[in-house]
């Protein structure tokens, strides 16, 4: 027995300390609801944590990127739904237009209804959805040349697909150079639709101008005019089997974003999140070695004073 060195004092203490540190950390762990709560615990998986999570907050900037371009497509979609009604009604003025039994006064006021609708055809060619145009094209700040290819981010890498060609700045309508279908601004082909090759048509109105409009004043021209609508009917159906085509395309990505996303989080969730149950069986067990080391290192703190007895 020795006064000046504790070997059991000393045993007890560093054991006592274990047990504590082991506790903090299960108090840190319950606390937190993670098993890494700082990088001693596991350096490693905390970096690949790091990465899961700002991947899973890029897909969640994409999803939204996503939700924003449907949202774009569908409002396309619902003007040419108006355009379409317009356009049937368009057709069936011509035709009635025809009626031998109609005079040059009701002829006239048809002519005036289906010049109306040219207008409004004209008009939803410069509608907008927040700023962006929905039909013609866009181009940078300052550059009138090459307008910006509508493309959507749909995955974490910023890999990009292209939508469906939906402008009305073609001249020409029809197919362009790329397979795509291309518009002309005064709305759905209506360029192609209602200017000839010949004098006998005029421009598109403009928006709020009927002024060189074609009209259905006769059963001539109404006749004409039904052809050039049909032309332009069956331009807004390819239209919008285009729109919806992107939606569609759309929608899966969405979809697929969304999976990849839970797999994402379940892997995340497997590295850093904490077994309550688990850790709650460690604190248990590491709270009661801290209470038994704290009893035996103050057992081992009283041998010296055992020492004297033997002096006395």
């Amino acid at each position: 027995m020795v006064i000046n060195t504790n070997i059991a004092a000393m045993a007890a203490s560093r054991t006592l300390a274990k047990s504590t540190n082991s506790l903090s950390s299960s108090l840190a762990r319950l606390s937190s609801g993670s098993k890494i709560v700082s990088p001693e615990y596991d350096a490693a998986g905390l970096a690949q944590s790091i990465r899961f999570d700002a991947q899973i907050n890029r897909n969640h900037a994409v999803q939204s990127n996503l939700t924003n371009a449907i949202s774009f497509s569908q409002t396309q979609d619902g003007f040419l739904v108006k355009a379409q009604s317009a356009l049937d009604r368009m057709s069936e003025l011509s035709v009635l237009s025809q009626d031998m039994t109609k005079t040059n006064t009701d002829r006239s006021n048809y002519s005036v209804e289906f010049v109306q609708l040219q207008n409004y055809l004209s008009d939803i060619g410069t509608k907008s959805f927040n700023g962006v145009s929905l039909f013609g094209d866009v181009h940078p700040e300052g550059d009138t040349g090459n307008p910006i290819v509508r493309a959507v981010t749909i995955d974490s890498d910023g890999n990009k697909v292209s939508l469906n060609a939906v402008n009305y700045n073609d001249s020409d309508g029809g197919l362009g150079s790329d397979g795509t279908l291309e518009y002309n601004q005064h709305g759905f082909g209506l360029y192609q639709a209602f200017q000839g090759p010949d004098s006998t048509w005029m421009n598109p109105p403009s928006a709020g101008n009927v002024t060189g409009a074609m009209g259905i004043l006769n059963t001539t021209s109404a006749a004409s005019a039904l052809s050039h609508v049909q032309t332009s009917i069956q331009i807004l159906a390819d239209l919008r089997a285009s729109v919806g085509s992107n939606i569609q395309r759309l929608k899966f990505s969405t979809d697929q974003v969304g999976i990849l996303n839970e797999n994402l989080s379940a892997a995340n969730s497997r590295i850093k999140d904490v077994d309550v149950a688990e850790e709650t069986t460690k604190f248990a067990r590491n709270n009661i070695l801290v209470q038994s080391g704290t009893a035996m290192l103050s057992q081992a703190n009283m041998l010296p004073s055992m020492a004297l007895q033997l002096l006395g």
